[in-house]
Parts: C-alpha cells; sequence; structure tokens
C-alpha cells in the first residue's frame, strides 16, 4: 500500500547553509543563497530541505551553539531570509525543515549567563547540569565523562564571590552547556520554539543529538571515558537513557498540532530494540539509521546494513531511513577509496540507496561527487581540532563550499575568493554548470534516479534478496524494481530484463566493478 505521509518516502536535501551559497559576498553561505539556487534543487527532484542550524549563534560550533533559539542570525539574513526561502520553496513544491537542538543552549545564551552570576542551588542554574566537583575543595571533576570533541565534559565556573565554584556539564563543547531536563521550564520553552517555527511554516524538525537529553540523576561515571563518540556503547551512561522518551513524546504532542509536519532523529543507538523505541507512535515519526554510512564497501556489509535498518524500522512499523553521508562524517567519495574508484563506488551506492523504501537524506555536494578536502592546519575551525589538542582534525573537511560554476576558486560560490573555507583547486569539472548538460555526469545521475524514484508508485517497506554471486548484491523491490551491484573485483554479465538506469558504463553488456544498475521486467 501507498503511505500517504509526505515524509514517509520522501528525498531529504541536507543543505549546511554556510556552505551552500553566498549572496552578499562576506565568504559564507546564506539563506539568500538557498533561494536564488532554488532550480538546481527543483531540478534535483527533492521533496524537502533540511536545513543545518540558522538561529541566532555565536557559531562555536557553527550553529549547534544556539543563543536564541527564536532568530535566524543576522549571518544568514535574518529572519525575513527565512520568510522569503519558505516562500519561495512552497512555491517551488520543495518543504523547508529545520535544525533543532533541544540537548543545550551556547554559553551565550541569557539563561546561561544568568547562572554564571547566580549562585549554587539557584533557580538559574537548575536550568543546566551544574555539580560540585570532587576531592578537597571541589578542584576534580563531578565524574569522569568525556566530551564527544574530545577532553573533559566538565568546565568549572569562577562564582560571583570570584572563588572557584561549582562544574558545569558540556557534552560537547564548553560553549555549549547541556540543559536540565529533569527542569519543567526547559520543557515549556521548547514548545514555545516548536510552535513558534512550524507557524511560521516550517514543515518539521531534524532533532540533534536525539538519544541524549536525559541524564541518569546520580551521574555515574563511564566505564571507558575514553568513548568520545556519538555511536555509544549500550553501557554508556551519556546517552540512550530512559528518561528521554517522555522528552520525544511531549515534542510530539506539539507535532500533532500540526498534522503534515514530521521530525527526524539524530539516533546514534545501535541496538534494533532500543532504536524501534524512538519511533514508537508517540515519539519521532523518523529516525536516522546510520548502518549505511559505517558500512564497508563490500556485498556482504551493505546488505547487513540494509536488512539491520529494515529490521530496526520493522520493530516500530516505521518507514526505515537512508543516508550516505552528512555534515558530521568523511564524504563517500573519499571514505570509498578517493579518486576514480572512490567516484565510481558513490555513484553505484547512490543508486543502491535511492533503490530503498523509506525516506532518503542526501547531503549537499553528495549530487556532485565531491571529495573529503585536505586542509591546512591553519584554516581548520571545527571545535574538535582544537579540544581534541590538534589530534584529530574534524569535521571541516566534508563542509567546504559548494562550486557552482567556473575553472577557479570560488567557483560562483561567493564574490569574493576568502571563503569560510578556502576552496581547492581542480573543482571546475564538478561545477553545477559543468555538470548540468552532461549526461554522464554525478549530478544528472541523481536527477535521473530521482526523477524514477518520483515515478514509483509504492516503495512499501521492505525488499526481497536475489540469489547471487558473493561479491555481488541484488534485490527486489516491492514495485519489482531490481538493483544490482557489483561490489568485486571482475565484471560479471548483464542479467535480462531492461537497464533503466545504471551508475556507469556498461561495456560489452557487462557490469564492470564498483558500478550497480536498475531493471526492470515489462
Amino acid at each position: 500500500m501507498t503511505d500517504p505521509r509526505w515524509w514517509s518516502r520522501a528525498v531529504f536535501y541536507q543543505l549546511y547553509p554556510r556552505s551552500f551559497a553566498d549572496s552578499d559576498g562576506d565568504g559564507v553561505g546564506d539563506l539568500d543563497g538557498v533561494t536564488a539556487h532554488l532550480d538546481h534543487l527543483r531540478a534535483l527532484g527533492v521533496d524537502a530541505l533540511w536545513l543545518n542550524p540558522v538561529m541566532v549563534s555565536p557559531m562555536v560550533d557553527h550553529g549547534y551553539d544556539v543563543a536564541d533559539p527564536r532568530d535566524v542570525d543576522p549571518l544568514f539574513g535574518g529572519m525575513a531570509a527565512l520568510d522569503r526561502l519558505i516562500a519561495a520553496a512552497d512555491a517551488a513544491g520543495i518543504k523547508v525543515t529545520m535544525d533543532l537542538v533541544p540537548n543545550h543552549t551556547s554559553s551565550a545564551h541569557p539563561w546561561f549567563r544568568a547562572a554564571l552570576t547566580s549562585p549554587p542551588g539557584s533557580p538559574e542554574r537548575d536550568r543546566y547540569l551544574f555539580r560540585d566537583g570532587r576531592g578537597p575543595d571541589g578542584v576534580l571533576p563531578p565524574n569522569n565523562w568525556t566530551s564527544v570533541f574530545g577532553g573533559p565534559a566538565w568546565t568549572r565556573v569562577i562564582e560571583p564571590d570570584g572563588r572557584p565554584g561549582q562544574w558545569y556539564l558540556h557534552l560537547f563543547d564548553a560553549a555549549q552547556p547541556d540543559l536540565n531536563w529533569d527542569n519543567p521550564e526547559i520543557a515549556a520553552d521548547l514548545e514555545r520554539t516548536l510552535r513558534f517555527w512550524l507557524d511560521r511554516g516550517v514543515a518539521g524538525f531534524r532533532i540533534d543529538v536525539a538519544h541524549g537529553m536525559a541524564k541518569p540523576a546520580d551521574l555515574p561515571d563511564m566505564a571507558d571515558p575514553d568513548g568520545t563518540m556519538l555511536a555509544t556503547r549500550a553501557d554508556d551512561p551519556r546517552f540512550n537513557n530512559d528518561g528521554v522518551h517522555a522528552i520525544h513524546r511531549g515534542i510530539r504532542t506539539v507535532l500533532d498540532d500540526y498534522p503534515d509536519a514530521a521530525t527526524v532523529g539524530e539516533v546514534w543507538v545501535f541496538d534494533n530494540e532500543d532504536f524501534a523505541k524512538y519511533l514508537r507512535p508517540d515519539e519521532l515519526h523518523l529516525g536516522f539509521n546510520f548502518r549505511l554510512v559505517r558500512a564497508d564497501f563490500t556485498a556482504t556489509a551493505v546488505r547487513e546494513a540494509i536488512e539491520n535498518s529494515l529490521a530496526a524500522a520493522a520493530l516500530a512499523d516505521s518507514p526505515p531511513t537512508w543516508t550516505l553521508s552528512n555534515h558530521d562524517v568523511e564524504r563517500e567519495v573519499t571514505r570509498y577509496g578517493d579518486g576514480v574508484q572512490g567516484l565510481s563506488r558513490a555513484r553505484a551506492m547512490a543508486l543502491v540507496m535511492l533503490a530503498l523504501p523509506g525516506a532518503v537524506f542526501v547531503y549537499n555536494g553528495e549530487e556532485l561527487g565531491l571529495p573529503n578536502v585536505e586542509l591546512p592546519d591553519d584554516v581548520l575551525q571545527d571545535p574538535v581540532w582544537e579540544r581534541s589538542g590538534h589530534t584529530e582534525r574534524g569535521r571541516d573537511g566534508c563542509r567546504v563550499p559548494l562550486p557552482w560554476s567556473g575553472d577557479r576558486a570560488p567557483y560562483g560560490f561567493s564574490a569574493t575568493a576568502h571563503t569560510w573555507l578556502p576552496m581547492p583547486d581542480g573543482w571546475g569539472p564538478l561545477t553545477v554548470a559543468a555538470q548540468t548538460d552532461e549526461p554522464d555526469s554525478t549530478l544528472s545521475l541523481f536527477r535521473r534516479a530521482i526523477e524514477l524514484r518520483r515515478g514509483r508508485t509504492v516503495l512499501g517497506r521492505s525488499v526481497r534478496w536475489l540469489p547471487t554471486a558473493p561479491e555481488l548484491l541484488a534485490f527486489r523491490c516491492e514495485d519489482g524494481l531490481v538493483c544490482l551491484l557489483n561490489a568485486g573485483s571482475t565484471a560479471v554479465d548483464v542479467p535480462a530484463g531492461r537497464v533503466v538506469l545504471a551508475s556507469g558504463p556498461l561495456p560489452n553488456g557487462q557490469i564492470p566493478p564498483d558500478t550497480a544498475l536498475w531493471l526492470t521486467y515489462d
């Protein structure tokens, strides 16, 4: 049966605003830049945009440190620019969803500033997780928790009387203090934020760190204090605590007043039953499943990732979600080997992903076949670089601005060559302009694959695996489409059927290594 909910099979385009298009020449992308390039997104065929954070922020973590959750930062053009984008996108048939950051605020948020000037035990401090330290005079952090970005998850404050005092929790940067979700004021404020944006025409939210927020009351030590990844162990007390589900039920209560809106959670939880809890009918509409992102380019690994994702979604009777990259992970071209091989594999995996049932998320630049960029040390901006003591380079390499036209930086992204992250030489063939009329380009492949996907009447919720050689992967979708991936090292014959799309050439009627195709049987 066809699921009538738009988000159940939508192609979302994850848009990193500061890297998409710059309309005012300051070297940083903005919302008017997005509006000016909606023709690209319409031609690509996407159903919805997911905007990474555009709220008012000091930009320590590029918007994930929110100082005012109900306003748009002037860097991106202010509220008027968002209103223009929503109106123009609506006219183009594209919905706009936004990032929501409920786990923490910026240290520049008025609440946190008030907490710093208030005494221990005050209502102002109760909005956050302030605790006394351990050891003589409280010189040690309250527990051994580590920050996802590296280093301790606690920072000590200087009290109003000038003496060292309590510590506050920050699972990310010190400029991102965690909120105390046991305080009912937090939920009440979030409801105001949700309704503010939904009333302006936003179609939903991607919820940052959706498995976080709730913390155990006793804040027990971590068994593995070296663990700094969001992909948590089952016994990691920082994440996936039972109390988080009451928070999501509260969010869903608000969303139910806006029946066409949806939420998708960033859920770094890998036990299927735990993952499914987030997708119960009164919680999230969708949950990001990152197994395909983490899968190696082998037939076995890709099949296991697909099977696991389908099984986890089925436990909750929810549409599955698929993505190959985002603003937090290395781009798939580089992840799969870089160069010609990396690009061929990324194109093949795009066809695998776009054949699957459920919702799909395409990260900006993925449709151009962009690789990660090796950036010099002195331009790195991700807080991971500093907090790790310059041992982890962070995520800047997948956030370099998009190339639109021309043969040299800034490739039409901006009027200035001094873009917020430098753009590399050699990207001329990867620009939107260079790929638009090239039938064999990566952009043309994405456009055609999404067009065919939109035309499929039934995507369903499952696939049927077909027998193949060990290095091949083949599945039949509920509408009869067959996807075949050659993840091996030798070419194989194209099977019977009508080839409707292939990720690369099929010389002599064979599928080369690192190639995928779609077949139908009329």
